[in-house]
């Protein structure tokens, strides 16, 4: 229906933001992490939207770049997941920190969103996992500065064993993807971590 919105903010509150174009009141729902980042209200703005038709309500939501937008509509393409999931979700993780998680099965991570459960978390790596690139996704992650990984205990092991492949001569784009080829469970420590991936890389 509409691409993208440019106006003042009229209002703002926690999940939602008045927009005013040219006189009109848009209610735009958005994320927290949205609401914190946009400009105080009087300041000009431009959201990317997407329109949601239900049989009793259609609702107009808003992005403030395109990736968080497409992430939106890549998680909402899962059954059982709806916008309010999705809003959840990126409200507590970026997009690019949700393409992570789930190139590297992290639903630890994913389930940390309000609603959203562990189940939910696994079906979305299930669904979603084979769309994503993961060695561009973590190329892309490590270009930008920033963590390669959400900031989890389980991610802060797979970090680890990382870096002490790296200190051993190994690509650390292609060490992080041989770890991330492998069933990782909760009980292994770092040194079992960088033993089964020695067997892939090797």
């Amino acid at each position: 229906m509409y691409a993208f919105l440019i106006g003042k903010v009229a209002d703002l509150y926690p999940d939602r933001v008045i927009l005013e174009v040219n006189n009109v009141g848009y209610n735009v729902i958005i994320s927290s992490s949205t609401a914190n980042k946009l400009p105080p209200i009087g300041c000009e703005v431009k959201l990317y939207t997407h329109t949601s038709v239900r049989e009793d309500a259609m609702e107009l939501l808003g992005f403030l770049n395109k990736d968080d937008l497409e992430m939106f509509r890549d998680l909402i393409s899962v059954s059982g997941i709806g916008p309010k999931s999705a809003l959840n979700l990126l409200s507590v993780m970026d997009a690019n920190s949700v393409r992570i998680a789930i190139v590297t099965g992290d639903a630890g991570s994913l389930a940390k969103a309000p609603g959203l459960g562990k189940k939910s978390a696994e079906r979305l790596i299930v669904d979603l996992r084979g769309k994503y690139n993961a060695d561009t996704v973590i190329t892309q992650a490590s270009s930008g500065g920033e963590e390669l990984l959400p900031d989890t205990e389980l991610n802060a092991r797979i970090s680890e064993a990382r870096d002490v492949l790296g200190a051993l001569g190994f690509n650390p784009t292609e060490a992080l993807g041989a770890i991330r080829s492998l069933e990782i469970t909760d009980d292994m420590d770092v040194d079992a971590i960088i033993a089964e991936a020695l067997k892939v890389i090797r």
